[in-house]
């Protein structure tokens, strides 16, 4: 009896197919931790190019950093688009921001008539501008976002978008808010104060006993 002929592939197609099963087998083998000292080797690897940090510029400090303050602002950004529902295009962004601002009092560009001493050198008045606030700094480590929620439409233009999860917008709200709580704030008003009581202690150091330190209008605010 004539036995039935089996149709066989060809080579050049089992053993392609045999490579690639062997192939998923040493990757899943990685996966699952079967082979502890086998790494997947088409796992990702981070490797940082950055080059050296170049100095652009130098510049002398001439200010008393009298005081700083940490302000934390919930930015809730909701765009909506007319005539469409949210799940299909829109946004809504729950950002906890964290921020510093420091008071300063500048003391480079003091005049000569802002200092004078008594002939008996036991008395001195000192005439400083008014303190100023820095620009907010927006601590990312301490800043986060609470919930993001977007409509089909904007899901589907992250995929084309460089920069799908971009938080630019957000972080400058959170920055203006911030900004804005420091000029409600008492930095100013305590910053001239600490100042004031650094420079009484300075000057009762050199021998000074009357001291009288005057903040004036001059520079203006930041």
């Amino acid at each position: 009896m004539r036995r039935p002929v089996r149709n066989r592939l060809p080579w050049w197609v089992t053993v392609p197919a045999s490579l690639v099963a062997l192939l998923v087998l040493v990757v899943l083998a990685g996966h699952m931790r079967l082979l502890p000292g086998l790494k997947n080797p088409f796992g990702a690897e981070t490797e940082d190019r950055t080059g050296p940090a170049l100095l652009k510029s130098i510049q002398d400090m001439s200010r008393y950093e009298a005081v700083s303050g940490t302000f934390q602002v919930v930015v809730d950004l909701d765009k909506d688009a007319k005539f469409l529902p949210d799940a299909v295009r829109g946004s809504r962004t729950l950002f906890v921001g964290t921020g510093n601002v420091a008071a300063y009092v500048d003391l480079g560009g003091l005049d000569k008539d802002a200092v004078t001493v008594t002939d008996d050198r036991e008395g001195a008045r000192l005439r400083l501008p008014h303190a100023r606030l820095e620009k907010p700094a927006l601590d990312v480590e301490r800043s986060y976002a609470v919930t993001k929620e977007r409509g089909l439409l904007d899901r589907l233009g992250d995929v084309f978008s460089d920069n799908p999860n971009d938080e630019h917008e957000v972080h400058k709200l959170a920055v203006q808010h911030i900004g804005d709580a420091a000029k409600e704030s008492d930095l100013v008003a305590r910053a001239e104060k600490n100042t004031e009581r650094m420079l009484e202690n300075l000057l009762r150091s050199l021998g000074f006993e009357r001291i009288a330190v005057t903040f004036a209008e001059q520079g203006g605010r930041d």
